[in-house]
């Protein structure tokens, strides 16, 4: 698996390019951003874009899924149903995320409906990208819609915005729900195995060992301060 990372947005977003090595089949994951570097970097390489992959939809994650399909409209667009309400009401986003109404402009947060959606995501499916094969599980918690991506063969997952290094995903917003989160990873990330290598939509790589053993929300050291 070729992995190309991207970081956009004022919240250093991790937009991801997968791309299958003898293939040359591609998805985007989460294109926060920066639409055209993307394509600059998909054209070198000739990879083909089969999809634009949504692990969830807050707008750091899909504010450059419009650009995006400009440039390769043939490319799916795949949420999970759960998720819709926040990907149409993308220009609503930054009001409740406390950003004032005459400030999007300025800071580069006036957005447009996105785009429709080719399909939404099924809960337990296998996604195909060229040789790679990916297990979709639904993990809500950050939101109501939020799915992980996992190879199994190259024992990677992609994670979105549910673990982090050292921590985990807000649920302070519409949808999050912090029981739920964390049902979801100890029920459906952890079980993926230690030596399974964690790529999250903030920061820095992890493993499923290492947060196992340090992350404070998972070892019980954040509940018993809380």
């Amino acid at each position: 698996m070729i992995i190309e990372t991207f970081i956009t947005t004022p919240f250093q977003q991790n937009t991801r390019v997968l791309a299958c090595e003898k293939t040359h089949r591609a998805i985007c994951i989460d294109p926060g951003d920066s639409a055209e570097i993307i394509a600059a970097y998909l054209n070198k390489n000739h990879f083909e874009l089969q999809a634009i992959t949504l692990t969830h939809a807050h707008l750091d994650h899909i504010g450059g899924v419009s650009d995006l399909h400009q440039i390769f409209p043939h490319a799916e667009i795949i949420l999970h149903l759960a998720d819709e309400d926040l990907y149409y009401g993308l220009p609503e986003q930054p009001l409740f995320m406390g950003i004032p109404p005459e400030q999007l402009k300025q800071l580069g947060f006036e957005y447009q409906i996105p785009p429709k959606l080719t399909r939404n995501w099924d809960d337990g499916e296998t996604y195909a990208v060229g040789n790679l094969r990916f297990k979709i599980l639904h993990c809500p918690g950050h939101t109501r819609g939020h799915i992980i991506l996992f190879e199994e063969a190259e024992r990677k997952v992609f994670v979105g915005d549910c673990l982090f290094a050292g921590s985990i995903g807000r649920t302070d917003l519409p949808g999050g729900d912090f029981e739920q989160l964390i049902r979801s990873i100890n029920n459906k990330i952890l079980p993926l195995g230690d030596n399974v290598t964690v790529y999250n939509g903030h920061g820095a790589e992890t493993t499923i060992k290492r947060e196992k053993a340090a992350n404070p929300f998972l070892t019980g050291i954040y509940q018993i301060a809380r």
